[in-house]
């Protein structure tokens, strides 16, 4: 099994997965996710500071506003947000992040439209937080045809693995 479904699986036996970045402005990846997340049993916190609410769920400002820590944590946000979510998983002790890429998890591939911050990453191993370094839990969650195929081209260009 590659090292990104070995994390991928790790992540996904988490049990209370908190969601950065969900907006209720327009339909996003990370509202996907959020839904997807919720289907699938998990239980689910969305977190956006701009908003209190998420599809009739409370909407939290940040992961220490969260009323139980969460076990992993998937961020769908500018990788300056996400610089600042992993500050507040190693203050809190979450070990498993997860940042949005599109593109699979190859630095640099997607840089405009990429979650990842290369820092952050560098804090999550260096804190014991296994971190997924881009692709996207839409590609593993009972994934539509759409995130099934994104998932098949970034595995076989290599573009799905995680160092």
């Amino acid at each position: 099994m590659a090292k990104i479904d070995s994390l991928v699986q790790a992540f996904l036996t988490q049990k209370r997965i908190a969601v950065v970045g969900v907006s209720d402005k327009r339909e996003t990846g990370c509202n996907l996710a959020y839904e997807n997340f919720k289907k699938s049993g998990y239980q689910v916190y969305a977190v956006n500071p701009h908003i209190a609410t998420f599809r009739g769920d409370t909407c939290y400002p940040d992961l220490k506003s969260i009323p139980e820590k969460p076990d992993a944590v998937f961020i769908l946000a500018n990788p300056k947000v996400t610089d600042q979510i992993v500050q507040q998983c190693v203050e809190l002790g979450v070990k498993h992040v997860w940042m949005h890429c599109m593109m699979g998890t190859k630095p640099g591939l997607a840089a405009g439209v990429t979650s990842v911050s290369q820092e952050a990453v560098k804090v999550c191993k260096a804190n014991g937080i296994a971190v997924i370094p881009g692709t996207c839990p839409n590609q593993f969650l009972e994934p539509d045809l759409s995130h099934k195929i994104m998932r098949g081209i970034w595995r076989t260009l290599g573009f799905m693995s995680a160092s």
